[in-house]
């Protein structure tokens, strides 16, 4: 395999597109009760400020301050970060993001995580754009699944030189990075996730408040907030034309789930500034992800086996976020050495705390060490 080094170079008139289109947008009428989504006058703000103040230059320049590259995998091209630490002892990291997120999402952890104050904590970090996402390719084709991105990833970490690491996953990612669990012979220190997901236990087992509190929240959860996903998993196409024509629609159908699934009082802003959700909402408009990002659902929404994982495991449960109960997760995960339930944070730590992220992969792969 070969990895060559890649910059993110959007043309110049690619950005001008994106501010005429912005100019030109046909908005509807102010909605009715709240609840019906993004408001309107929040919508017609934030897309002024992406107009008018928003610099993507210096989120690209941020990028491109970071060794990247790309591969080809199982005949896809693959983005990915790579970014060793000044330790040469450190741990390899794989690192998975989900939808709506990007390799974006991690670049304020990437730093602590690489160069720590205690060298015995640093990570060379592996962070690869999800097949579809950002700057990997986009299949042509159906099969592309979790158990699919999971070999490609074990792939990865192989063509780099990598015979042990640890990986951590959000999301999408975090289901991969379970999956790849699920099929280890012997790569892989140990998991850390946020989110993830069991099949309750043929028998019969005693459940806490916690438990129960987050079975009731996931149910609201699909009651509430999963159209998306049923969109994107039966009309991933159809919902594509308005996201790569018009990206105040990418912008709405992206930033909603930023608001919905954070931990603030109100205001998303409270936990991720307003220039890190444009760089999550402007590489998915200057990639033109808004059909192939959706796909993931298609191939896999409610068809993974959730398989047995014997890897040492870790799990970072956030109060925004889905928790399943823990009796159902030490069940597939049957080496738990980790559960803890936060008291602040949704479902992107990076974002939202990205010290109690590195805390907690500090601390749980280095008591594998």
């Amino acid at each position: 395999m070969t990895h060559e080094p890649f910059r993110v170079e959007i043309p110049e008139e690619s950005v001008v597109d994106l501010h005429e289109r912005l100019a030109r947008t046909r908005w509807p009428e102010a909605e009715t009760e709240r609840g019906q989504g993004v408001p309107l006058a929040y919508a017609r703000e934030l897309a002024e400020y992406w107009r008018t103040s928003y610099d993507w230059r210096k989120t690209e320049a941020r990028l491109n301050a970071l060794p990247q590259f790309r591969t080809e995998i199982d005949g896809l091209g693959i983005h990915y970060l790579h970014v060793r630490s000044p330790h040469p002892d450190a741990t390899p990291l794989l690192i998975s993001h989900g939808w709506p997120g990007s390799v974006v999402e991690f670049l304020d952890v990437i730093g602590p995580l690489v160069d720590p104050p205690d060298p015995a904590d640093a990570f060379h970090v592996v962070a690869p754009s999800l097949p579809g996402f950002g700057f990997s390719d986009k299949p042509s084709g159906p099969g592309w699944t979790a158990e699919r991105i999971a070999t490609a990833w074990q792939t990865l970490m192989a063509s780099l030189g990598y015979e042990r690491y640890a990986a951590h996953g959000v999301d999408w990612g975090s289901f991969i990075t379970a999956i790849m669990g699920e099929t280890d012979t012997g790569q892989l220190l140990g998991i850390h996730l946020t989110m993830p997901f069991a099949r309750p236990p043929e028998e019969q087992v005693e459940l806490s408040q916690k438990d129960y509190a987050g079975l009731a929240a996931m149910k609201e959860f699909q009651q509430q907030e999963g159209g998306y996903s049923v969109i994107q998993t039966t009309r991933p196409q159809t919902l594509g034309y308005g996201l790569t024509d018009s990206p105040v629609a990418q912008l709405a159908w992206m930033v909603e789930k930023y608001w919905a699934w954070s931990d603030h009082d109100g205001s998303v802003e409270q936990v991720i500034p307003r220039d890190r959700l444009l760089d999550a909402v402007s590489v998915g408009w200057f990639a033109a992800t808004g059909a192939s990002s959706a796909r993931i659902y298609w191939e896999s929404q409610n068809k993974l086996a959730l398989g047995p994982v014997a890897v040492p495991a870790a799990v970072s449960n956030f109060p925004k976020d889905g928790r399943m109960p823990q009796p159902w997760i030490a069940g597939r995960f049957t080496d738990l050495r980790r559960f803890v339930d936060h008291e602040r944070g949704g479902h992107f730590p990076a974002l939202e705390q990205p010290d109690v992220l590195v805390g907690e992969l500090r601390s749980f792969f280095s008591s594998l060490a």
